[in-house]
Parts: structure tokens; sequence; C-alpha cells
């Protein structure tokens, strides 16, 4: 009998007593190719060099480690922000499994998502019996209040019309007449999740505005776009509008959804941006847009209903928050109040208070278009000096854009910029030109354990770390908090390089 038998271990450690090591040792030398340690050790080195550099940087037919996530998950997440909405998903059980893992991995909350399970059979005559079946269990075991149906790679590759499988679900299942069913197609195999969600934004607006004549009136609505920090940014948002006393209409409010209490009362449909809501909101003067390349198809939609659109690139930072603050004052049509003219400074001194430590870093920066753009501009602010700007769902015209930022300060001239590379492209980067920090989302670890650099998590997922979400980023609050974390890791990996006794700890300093 083992020693550790009857012993609970967490898997860190399990797998480093003798008997795993031995049973990993024998799958390597059995059944792996057994190349020897030495070759495995060159093979290794020599994919950090300039070399492979460029190999790696040339390819065009192979993604390696994308930093995206597929259209469904952002439709997925769209959706959720609507009150009594029920994701429904036209495709394969697995995908809507991946969906809901991601987000409750990293919101640490359960997620709602229904599939219609389409298998073999499906994929060759089509998947309407899984819809209408689907649509009917639906409304059935969950009585939700919209049921909103996006697609995966099968149902897309077949060709199912969306549009007729509901209608005739409504005839064949007896599905509500009013029960509204908005849908979106979110071919899984091209775009990204913010696509998706700008296809579930347009599809949901479609739904609730078809029939309705617009009568302009005062007010103005907000799509926040894809974030993971979603939960408190759009809590700092209605904050920073509470300040200024005025309102608007969040298109898809994740904010209670993602977020709920511990009180003994499971809430599926928490929250979330109203029926009345929805169709009130094509009547607003304006719909303003906080991530651009979340929403291209809905603002779109919504210049086509006669409405004014306005677009930003993630509100984090000074300038960032400058300009949020100013448009919702316009908007809004009132002066901007004292506390947040304190708040700002406040913001400015944390800067100034940490100039010394912030000036000079070099960063390389991953994400999402709107993100990427924010961080970079946000880091610039600090003086601190961006060297490689990756988005994998950024096309030639962000790099533009981005080039056209990064130009406009000093900090910014010797950044490279890589719109669709991948964090494979990226380790290379990292490898040949390392930068001081790396901002990103937790896939980022692996960068940091090959290359060195620190990560700084700070964009959707974040697995392997509790509760970030819960902070915002948007704002001058938000951007303290941001300040903070990357201060925090500086601080950290000072400690770490001095922390040797007796060798490295002279400026072990405890005041700083």
């Amino acid at each position: 009998m083992s020693d550790n038998e009857g012993k609970v271990r967490d898997h860190t450690t399990l797998f480093q007593e003798p008997e795993y090591e031995a049973m990993l040792e024998s799958k390597r030398v059995n059944y792996e190719c057994g190349h020897p340690d030495d070759m495995v050790r060159d093979i290794a080195d020599w994919t950090k060099s300039w070399d492979y550099r460029e190999k790696n940087l040339a390819r065009k037919s192979l993604t390696v480690n994308p930093a995206k996530a597929c259209q469904p998950l952002g439709a997925v997440f769209a959706a959720a922000g609507y009150q009594g909405a029920m994701s429904f998903v036209h495709g394969s059980q697995g995908c809507v499994a991946y969906y809901r893992s991601h987000l409750s991995r990293h919101f640490k909350e359960p997620v709602s998502a229904v599939s219609s399970s389409m298998t073999e059979d499906a994929a060759v005559f089509g998947g309407l019996n899984n819809l209408v079946e689907g649509l009917a269990n639906t409304k059935a075991l969950y009585d939700p209040e919209m049921i909103a149906v996006s697609t995966t790679c099968m149902a897309e590759v077949i060709g199912d019309d969306l549009n007729s499988f509901i209608e005739q679900a409504r005839t064949k299942a007896g599905l509500d007449p009013t029960m509204a069913v908005p849908y979106a197609h979110t071919p899984a195999f091209n775009g990204s999740h913010i696509d998706g969600y700008d296809n579930m934004q347009k599809g949901i607006l479609e739904h609730f505005w078809e029939e309705l004549e617009r009568a302009p009136r005062p007010g103005f609505n907000i799509v926040p776009g894809f974030d993971g920090f979603a939960v408190a940014n759009i809590r700092e948002l209605r904050r920073l509008m509470g300040e200024m006393g005025i309102d608007a209409t969040i298109l898809s409010d994740v904010s209670d959804v993602y977020d709920t209490p511990s009180d003994g009362e499971f809430r599926m449909y928490a929250g979330g941006t109203t029926r009345d809501e929805v169709k009130g909101a094509l009547h607003a003067e304006t719909t303003l847009s906080l991530q651009d390349y979340c929403s291209r198809k809905t603002l779109e939609f919504c210049r086509a209903r006669g409405q004014e659109t306005r677009a930003m690139h993630y509100p984090m930072g000074v300038a960032a928050t400058d300009e949020l603050v100013m448009t919702l004052a316009e908007l809004g049509g009132v002066a901007v109040p004292e506390t947040l003219r304190l708040e700002r400074g406040r913001l400015v001194d944390a800067l100034a208070d940490s100039q010394s430590w912030l000036h000079g870093k070099t960063y390389a920066i991953y994400g999402d278009p709107d993100f990427v753009y924010a961080m970079a501009r946000f880091v610039m602010e600090t003086g601190g000096e961006p060297r490689h700007c990756v988005a994998t769902n950024g096309n030639k015209a962000w790099g533009k854009k981005m080039r056209a930022l990064l130009d406009g300060s000093p900090f910014g001239k010797d950044c490279q910029v890589w719109p669709g590379k991948d964090l494979w492209a990226l380790r290379s980067l990292l490898a040949t030109e390392p930068t001081d920090l790396l901002i990103g989302n937790s896939h980022g670890k692996y960068l940091e354990r090959d290359t060195g650099v620190p990560l700084v998590r700070l964009t959707f997922p974040i697995f392997d770390r509790h509760h970030h979400h819960r902070f915002p980023t948007w704002g001058y609050q938000g951007a303290l908090n941001v300040l903070v974390k990357i201060l925090d890791k500086i601080f950290d990996r000072l400690d770490a390089d001095t922390g040797t006794l007796g060798e490295t700890d002279v400026s072990f300093d405890l005041t700083r």
C-alpha cells in the first residue's frame, strides 16, 4: 500500500510523488518519441532565436494559441445582459459546454446556456428538428422571457436558416407567438468573440425595433462591448453618470448577471437590460459604443434607424476617461461636477508619485483591439514604452490606427504592431526582444514561464486568479486600479531580484 493512500493531495504536489514520477517517466520512455534530453534542450533554445523568429512570424496557414475566442462565446456574453434571456446555441453540445465553462471560470459564476445538441445525423439532414424541440424544451424547463439563438460551425457549414427554423418552431412546437426569439448567425470558423458580441447585439435590436416607428427624444444608449471586467466597469460607468446626474440605457448590462450574491437563492436570470428599455432605446438621439471594434454592425444598424452614433476604444487611463466624461456631459447636457475633477486630480497625483518607477518601463501588450489600443495609450501616459502590441483579431486598419496612436508620443516610436499574430509569435518576440512587463490574460503565464517576462493580468480570460473582474479598469478609479496592479508587479519582481541573502539584498529596501 502506498504511503499516500487515503490522503487527499492537491494536484500541484500529487504528481511529484515517487509513484507518479515513475509512471510519467515510464510513459515518456515507452510511448513518447524519446529524443535525447540534450537534443530537446537544443531545439527549445533554438525556438528562442532570431532564426526561428523569422520562420515563426512568416507563418500564414497555422495559428498557435490565438489571443481570441470564437463568435458564439461573444454572442452568449451579449445575450446574458438582457433580462430573462437564455442563450440557445444551435450546434453541438460540446461547443456550448466550452462557452459556459470559459465564462464561469473567469467570473466564478454559473453561466446558463442551452444547446440544440446537433450530432452526425443533424449534420447530414439539417438541424431543424433539433432547434424546434430545443426551443420548446428551453421554454418548458427554464421559462425565459427571451431565447437568444446563435450558431456554431456545424450549423453554419450546412447552412441552417435560423429565421425559417424559428418560425417553424412557433408552429410545430406551439411556441408562444409573443415569445422573443432574436437570433444571430455566428460562425465560429471566422471572426472572433467580439464579432459574435456585435452580431448578437444587432440581432436583439433588430428583433425589438423591427416593427416600431422611431419617435426621437432626448437620451442616449451605451454599448459596453465584450469585457471581462464588465461587472465592475458597468457599475463604475453608472456611478460616473450618477455623479453627473444623468442616465442612459445600457444595451447588455451583465453587471448583476455575472455577480450574483450567495444568500441562499439561485438566480438564473439576474438583472439585465429590460424589454421596455430595449424598445425605448430606439427613440434615443445617440448610441455610444465604448469599444468600437465590438460594435461596428450594431452602430451601423443604429445609424440606419436614424440615430447618431459614436465610438470609443475602451475608456481606461487619464485621456480616455477625460473623453468619456466629456462625451457623457455633452450627451447629458450637464457640466462636469467637481467630484470628478477631484478624482482625476487624485489619479494624476498617483501617477506623479510613482513616476520614477514607471518611466522607461517597456511593455508587450496583447488582447482585443480596443483593449490593446487603450492599454498602450495608458502605458504611454505613465512614461512607459510599448514595444510589442498583438491583437489576433485585429486587422490591418487596426494596425494603422495603432501606428498613429504610437507615433503621437515619443514613448511609442519603438513599438511594433502585430495585427493577426498569436501568442506563439509573441513568444518569439519576447525571446528576441524582451520587455520589462507583459500585459494580457491568463494564457500569458506560459510566456512568463518561458521568457521570464512578468505578466500583469488585465483582460479576459483570467482563470488562475480570483475576483479581478470585481474591480473596475474604466474611469479614473479604474485607471488607479490598473496602475496599482502594474506597480505591484514591478515591485514584486524587484523584491525577487534583490532578495538573495548576502548577494543581491544590498538594496532590499522597505521604503519605495
